[in-house]
């Protein structure tokens, strides 16, 4: 049993094993609002413990709550301490919603520029995954909530998500995969989600070696672990591999009706659907588990065990003591923080000076969606805002010149994880945003408004939710030859991309600037006026790389999708800018690439022990936001053994006022020179290492040379 406090002992001791029972399979929520639900134990004061969605804000059933940026852009900000802030104001939110445990953070890399889910994710990058992650699961604790990171481990892909195999060797899990996981454990997560996927033929829910192994035994994880919702693929063998809690523990019908009597869908209403989790499953760790606990295929010890790290985390929050903080939704700092994480993660990839934007610029403000904020992908993740800014109305506000407004083609269309539910009814479905004025847009009308304005502000998207991969990386629609149309006819034309991630860019040298501005939420409007007109600085990284779609590691059928419900992943660690340094390919745009309004000098690089220092230099009259990145370049490895030709190390975002001149430090991990050796371990070859400092993978301002 892990370990526990007396409080916790004393009640595991008291809980007869029907009570016990129940703290480890969900149930129907009687207040509706509830992702997961536990009803307690009245009889001992054990209170009731709801869980809610989600990674960009609290997505309790039919509420709304502050609709923050997507963890892509997130991510882009290279800032823990802001990571911080939000996990922390997400917590205030879920605890005004009266819910005890968020399922955030996401910590799977990008691997897969396709994913449907990218946008819930961090980075193609473990290390910068890992400070983000950290971040955001530390936030969320410091508001006594339970923080619950997600999905336990290479859930890469949803397509075929509940059935794919992920084949991937040990070293390049602990390289790549598990340094997210295992950053969330070192900052005291409370709650680890299994993922759907299979890893090397057995299903994550199942999975001794991962779960209770390494995440219990080896990295001394004391919290609960849950199953993706309908995720639980066994009784004996899930309990037996370490699984504590099966969610929801009951059939859509009971959720909706709040009945648990209420019968599953049939499995032919979803034995077909790719990506589509099969709730016939549910309550395995209802009748199911008492049974095993009776006969002895599951040891009482285990289910005691169970009961300890749910009950740990509720005590822990303050849930037995009824001593929690107040929460708080939809605050003006909220607010704030919502726009000004929007607009620190925008990135300019490009600028030839149109940027930022003089108040009296005429602009026309083009695209098929600026009369709505894009809030986010479909699926758990979807947030209803109590307000929202649209791109139209953000630069309205903003500009003191003329303001006109074209769409140019057909509005995209959101998707949603929920339309494709045969089991679920859901008519919580509103139109966002102001209805567009022009019900048959056509790109000569935006030529037209292009052609009478100072600058074109063409503000482009993609679709994107859980349980379906994107089918291509163009851009939905006619939207690249809208670009195209507008920047020929435009004097100067800005493109403002809002993606799920990487996006193929076929016009980016025809345009005068280009940001990529992900899904940026409720403050959609006012974040990118901030940028544009240079309030903010567009102090953004990119935190995957931009490339074309033939480009990526992952083409061949054999590593994506997979073959025979197996995806290979024969790439091994090299996954995005390793992919690309590896095999000397120069990507669109490379992985930490950004551009400032302001203009930054290195100079004096060191590296002391485990620190690294460098004097930057803002030479502008302006302030600015730079973020210095520390790569390691190792020396020749053993026989054998490949390595990456560079690796993010460490990074520091550092805000500069024009002219000041600051020596930064950032702190190296402690495997930053290491590589795992299935045999030995983390191992460090001796050598000589050259740490890179500079401004992307691809942008190296300074080196030093250490020795190991």
């Amino acid at each position: 049993m892990t370990d526990t406090t007396d409080r916790v002992q004393r009640l595991v001791d008291e809980l007869a094993r029907e009570e016990k029972l129940r703290l480890v399979r969900g149930g129907a929520d009687p207040a509706g609002t509830a992702t997961g639900y536990l009803p307690g134990v009245e009889r001992l004061d054990v209170p009731e413990f709801r869980l809610v969605d989600g990674p960009l804000g609290v997505r309790a059933e039919d509420e709304r709550a502050t609709a923050f940026p997507a963890s892509l852009a997130l991510a882009a900000t290279f800032d823990p301490d802001l990571a911080r802030e939000q996990g922390a104001a997400m917590a205030r939110e879920a605890k005004a919603h009266d819910q005890d445990a968020l399922l955030a953070p996401g910590a799977n890399i990008v691997r897969v520029p396709h994913c449907g889910r990218n946008f819930e994710y961090f980075s193609e990058d473990p290390q910068l995954a890992s400070d983000l992650v950290a971040g955001v699961v530390e936030g969320i604790h410091d508001e006594d909530v339970v923080a619950t990171v997600k999905h336990y481990v290479a859930n890469n892909q949803e397509r075929n998500r509940t059935e794919v195999s992920a084949e991937v060797d040990e070293r390049t899990l602990r390289e790549l995969y598990l340094p997210a996981f295992r950053a969330a454990v070192e900052a005291d997560v409370g709650a680890v989600m299994t993922a759907y996927n299979r890893v090397n033929g057995t299903h994550m829910s199942d999975h001794r070696e991962l779960v209770s192994d390494l995440l219990k035994d080896e990295w001394g994880f004391d919290g609960f672990v849950v199953s993706d919702w309908y995720g639980l693929e066994s009784t004996v063998a899930a309990a037996n591999a370490g699984l504590d809690l099966e969610m929801p523990g009951v059939s859509p019908a009971a959720i909706r009706d709040g009945d648990e009597s209420d019968a599953p869908p049939d499995a032919a209403d979803v034995s077909s659907l790719d990506g589509i989790p099969d709730p016939t499953k549910a309550g395995l760790f209802g009748d199911p588990l008492a049974e095993a606990v009776e006969d002895g295929a599951v040891p009482a010890e285990r289910l005691d065990d169970m009961a300890a790290r749910v009950l740990g985390q509720m005590d822990r929050i303050g849930l037995l003591d009824g001593d929690r903080g107040e929460g708080a939704l939809d605050t003006p700092a909220h607010r704030e923080l919502a726009e000004r994480v929007a607009a620190r993660g925008t990135v300019l990839l490009e600028n030839d000076g149109v940027l930022p934007l003089d108040d009296e610029t005429e602009v026309a403000v083009i695209g098929p969606n600026v009369h709505e904020a894009t809030l986010g992908g479909g699926g758990s993740s979807e947030t209803t805002p109590f307000r929202s800014v649209s791109p139209r109305e953000g630069i309205e506000a903003r500009a003191d010149g003329e303001v006109t407004v074209a769409r140019g083609v057909p509005k995209i269309e959101d998707v949603s994880l929920f339309d494709l539910l045969p089991y679920i009814d859901d008519d919580s479905d509103e139109e966002s945003g102001d209805a567009a004025t022009d019900p048959d847009p056509s790109i000569d009308e935006a030529v037209a408004a292009a052609e009478d304005a100072d600058v074109a502000v063409v503000a482009v998207r993609d679709a994107t939710t859980e349980a379906r991969d994107r089918e291509t990386l163009q851009l939905p629609g006619r939207q690249d030859e809208l670009v195209e149309a507008v920047a020929e006819a435009a004097e100067r034309t800005v493109v403002v991309v809002n993606s799920s991630g990487p996006v193929e860019l076929p016009w980016h040298d025809d345009v005068a600037a280009l940001l990529a501005a992900w899904y940026p939420g409720q403050a959609h409007g006012d974040a990118l006026a901030d940028v544009l007109y240079g309030d903010r600085d567009p102090s953004g990284r990119l935190p995957v790389t931009f490339a074309p779609e033939d480009a990526y590691p992952t083409t061949d059928e054999a590593q994506y999708p997979g073959v025979g419900d197996e995806a290979a992943y024969s790439e091994g660690v090299f996954v995005g800018y390793r992919h690309f340094d590896a095999a000397d390919a120069e990507p669109t745009y490379p992985f930490g690439h950004g551009h400032s309004y302001a203009d930054f000098r290195y100079e004096a690089a060191d590296v002391d022990g485990e620190t690294v220092r460098v004097t930057v230099a803002n030479c502008a009259d302006r302030p600015g936001r730079e973020v210095v990145q520390a790569y390691v370049r190792p020396p020749e490895a053993p026989d054998g053994v490949e390595r990456p030709v560079r690796e993010l190390a460490c990074s520091a975002a550092v805000a500069l006022e024009g002219g000041e001149t600051r020596t930064v430090e950032v702190a190296l991990g402690d495997r930053a020179f290491a590589r795992y050796d299935p045999d030995d371990g983390w191992v460090t070859d001796p050598g000589t290492y050259t740490v890179e400092v500079g401004r992307s993978s691809r942008d190296i301002r300074e080196t030093v040379e250490t020795e190991r």
